[in-house]
């Protein structure tokens, strides 16, 4: 597997990878979630020029889609990770692992954040996995109250939703 900055021709494919990355949350009866638009293309060229959107390929052969793609924004001193999707029929191989350690480094911050939906099995279950930990309420930055914030007021607040950190290089070991 590779991972890159997409070229600017691979940036609507990720627009397509999302939508099908959301369709299992309507099994959820989250169908908010599954049916939500993509990042508009303008979003995701300005993630690719600042070198904060990463994408997963099979391999350097052109031409290929890509796998799963991750934007990361710097918010208070830490890489916050904006989204991440794999497109479902390359779950449970790794590329989100990938693509979130691979933020780590390519950001040189000294944490990773993220708010997610507590109680999907793909979220912040899998995101412990991964060595995150809940934050409490009183350890939100103001820069993860603002987006907390953001988030009910687009009623994302319908299901329990959490924000979690890693410090860098406290991934898992296995």
């Amino acid at each position: 597997m590779i991972i890159r900055v997409p070229d600017p021709a691979d940036l609507p494919a990720l627009r397509d990878l999302e939508r099908a990355a959301g369709e299992p949350f309507h099994a959820l009866g989250m169908a908010q979630v599954a049916d939500d638009e993509p990042p508009p293309l303008a979003l995701l060229t300005e993630y690719q020029r600042a070198g904060r959107a990463l994408a997963a390929y099979d391999d350097e052969r052109p031409g290929q889609p890509p796998r799963g793609y991750l934007l990361w924004d710097p918010v208070d001193g830490c890489a916050h990770i904006e989204q991440v999707s794999v497109h479902p029929e390359r779950a449970h191989r790794g590329i989100g692992r990938a693509l979130i350690d691979r933020a780590e480094q390519d950001s040189g911050l000294p944490a990773l954040t993220l708010t997610t939906f507590a109680d999907v099995p793909w979220n912040a279950p899998y995101y412990a996995r991964l060595g995150f930990r809940r934050l409490a309420a009183a350890e939100l930055t103001p820069g993860l109250r603002a987006i907390r914030a953001h988030e009910a007021e687009l009623g994302l607040d319908r299901w329990p939703r959490v924000c979690m950190r890693r410090e860098s290089g406290a991934g898992p070991t296995t």
